[in-house]
């Protein structure tokens, strides 16, 4: 009889799990006795209070130890979900990678039905074919254009007679764009967040919500993105910098920063597999995908001043300046192992710069020293011989300041600036096998402050941008001769196209309000377009993957160059015919219908041949030399003309 009457009120009768929504199992935590316990318990709470207030913390124990497994309760579900999300196969140790649950999927899992049910389809995100661009038939690069201030983004393909509009958008970006090192991914920026775009129509493919972003970096595998705001920071929530997953959208981690005057503060292994910050006195390695510190602890390293990884392998390579008798170092150091591969001590030491080769088969560190009886700086060379056993260093010594260096990106030949303007020179030098270092050519009185090679090395480009006018000198080191000299008026920037076969030149609304435009030219030099944009801010080229062709096979294509080299002139020489690609199709597609209509014309004659035998009596008149035997001659003389002439007028 009660029953019915307290339907309503026992409907809403609570439920055992209410109230748990906030609570997270933890599995795969080390089993402690009591002494260490407390130690545990602070690094637990270290690594989950990161994704809010914890309020409870449980920690069940049988014979005296606990039994690996925890439960922590959070303030709000949401923070619960964030602890899943983030800390679900975090690594603690080798013998320890963490496994987190909602203490109610639990529930959930143990009711679960015996019998099959078909699982939900999930819609498909269908982003077309992201690396579309590579499969353009005339292998024609893309590269992205702001202009008008920033208002307006456009992305062309790049033709030598003049660019294809691919997309354009106004207002796609507030600041910049950037391109992912793959170029699969196009970044824009947002008072928000950041947004990725890609596809062949340059769809959405994911956000990042992060309030006042200014700097990103993708890390070489196009797997995270790092962002940077100054806004987000608070001791408890570290936000300044944060990791993102780009697959899932998934922040990773949070960093506290306090200075983004040397970004990007992570630098990333060539693969993506490590990411490394230098703090005072320390460097801290951290590994992916867990974004936990490599081995759990920073490398202590006393006064270390600057670091980089190798492009080709997992090397750091630091230096540490002199302390009173210990001379200054450079040292090269294996990952994940940390072993020290090689030492080297220098003395009286100003600074140091660290350059890589592309392909980490040189190190670079540029020494600046004072030496000991002697006024002014002393310029050494370090070379380090990555390839080779116990890695032995070549030195060059300069005298003379030093204003630009850089590494030809495929190759073993390397360029430095030097002197004082006007009496700048450019020095050439090969690194030989034999252990020597030779000076190829030095071009003396250059007007140049700055040098691009192209990404395919042997050609570059000696640029003297902003104060020196934008003078241009095309070089092709093969040996080591000018093709061209040439200006381009307060240039401020200069790029190279992936392939090598480009380089634009372009004055930025950025830094210089007038005469905006990009130049195109080929690598020898020879100017191509002129491409006046209002307000041009910024071009950049569309990275492309690396090949996935064998050392062999691009081997094969080489010796067999001229075997395609004829196709590649008539493709050129259609190119260069004044006739538009439209017009010669619209030629094409006519010659072709009146080639069908020809031959229907032709057969319908050939059907018709016997009904003109009968109306011309069996005489065939398809041919005019048909029936000769049945000519009959005629000769017709015609009367002209007749004139009389006296010989006596003669």
């Amino acid at each position: 009889m009660s029953d019915p009457l307290l339907g309503d009120i026992l409907r809403e009768k609570p439920q055992e799990a209410d109230g748990i929504d906030s609570v997270v199992v933890v599995d795969n935590v080390p089993q402690v006795g009591p002494e260490r316990l407390e130690k545990l318990k602070n690094v637990i709470h270290k690594i989950f209070s990161k994704f809010g207030k914890i309020t409870t913390e449980f920690y069940p124990e049988a014979d005296g130890m606990t039994k690996g497994y925890i439960f922590l309760e959070y303030a709000a579900p949401t923070q619960a979900l964030e602890a899943v999300k983030n800390a679900d196969g975090y690594k603690l140790d080798k013998q320890h990678t963490f496994r987190v649950n909602l203490f109610t999927d639990f529930d959930k899992y143990m009711n679960i039905s015996d019998e099959w049910e078909t699982p939900e389809k999930q819609p498909f995100k269908d982003f077309g074919n992201m690396r579309h661009w590579i499969e353009d038939p005339d292998c024609r690069d893309q590269y992205s254009v702001i202009y008008e201030a920033g208002e307006r983004t456009a992305i062309f393909s790049n033709d030598a007679k003049e660019p294809i509009t691919v997309e354009e958008r106004a207002r796609w970006t507030e600041t910049y764009v950037r391109w992912s090192p793959k170029g699969t991914y196009l970044a824009t920026f947002h008072q928000r967040g950041i947004a990725l775009w890609g596809g062949e129509k340059f769809k959405q493919i994911q956000r990042f919500s992060h309030q006042g972003v200014s700097l990103i970096d993708f890390s070489p595998c196009e797997r995270y993105v790092v962002t940077f705001s100054p806004l987000m920071d608070t001791k408890e929530d570290p936000q300044a910098i944060i990791i993102w997953d780009i697959l899932t959208g998934q922040k990773k981690r949070g960093f506290h920063c306090e200075s983004s005057a040397h970004w990007p503060i992570f630098k990333w292994s060539h693969d993506g597999k490590f990411f490394a910050r230098m703090t005072p006195d320390t460097l801290s390695i951290y590994e992916t995908p867990s974004m936990g510190l490599l081995d759990k602890k920073s490398l202590k390293i006393t006064g270390i001043k600057d670091f980089s990884w190798s492009p080709g392998d997992n090397i750091i390579a630091f230096w540490v300046p002199e302390d009173k008798d210990i001379p200054a170092r450079v040292t090269l150091m294996q990952m994940p192992s940390r072993q020290e591969i090689r030492v080297r001590n220098l003395f009286n030491v100003v600074d140091c710069k660290l350059h890589w080769q592309r392909n980490g088969d040189y190190l670079c560190v540029k020494v600046d020293r004072t030496p000991k009886g002697t006024q002014g700086v002393v310029t050494n060379f370090e070379i380090f011989r990555m390839r080779e056993k116990q890695v032995p260093v070549d030195v060059v010594e300069m005298k003379e300041s030093i204003i630009a260096f850089a590494w030809e990106p495929n190759g073993s030949k390397f360029a430095v600036l030097h002197g004082e303007s006007p009496r700048i020179n450019a020095s050439f030098y090969h690194v030989k096998n034999n252990g020597k270092i030779e000076l190829i050519k030095m071009f003396d009185k250059q007007q140049a402050n700055s040098i691009f090679w192209s990404p395919q090395g042997q050609f570059m480009v000696l640029a003297g941008l902003r104060s020196m006018n934008g003078a241009l000198a095309f070089v092709d080191t093969s040996d080591c001769t000018m093709m061209n000299i040439a200006e381009h008026y307060m240039a401020s920037d200069v790029e190279w196209d992936p392939t090598g076969r480009y380089v634009v030149t372009s004055v930025s609304w950025w830094s210089h309000k007038v005469d905006n435009a990009y130049w195109l030219w080929t690598f020898q030099g020879r100017l191509l377009q002129k491409n006046n944009k209002d307000r041009f801010c910024q071009l950049l080229w569309r990275p492309r993957p690396p090949t996935l062709l064998s050392a062999d096979q691009i081997k094969m294509i080489k010796k067999d160059l001229k075997k395609y080299s004829k196709i590649f002139e008539q493709k050129d020489r259609l190119s260069q015919s004044k006739a538009s690609k439209e017009l010669v199709d619209k030629r094409r597609a006519m010659m072709e219908e009146y080639r069908r209509y020809r031959e229907t014309a032709l057969q319908i004659y050939q059907e018709q041949k016997s009904i003109r035998l009968e109306l011309r009596g069996g005489v065939d008149t398809d041919e005019l030399d048909s029936n000769v035997d049945d000519w009959e001659e005629e000769t017709i003389e015609f009367f002209i003309n007749e004139e009389i002439i006296p010989l006596g007028d003669l």
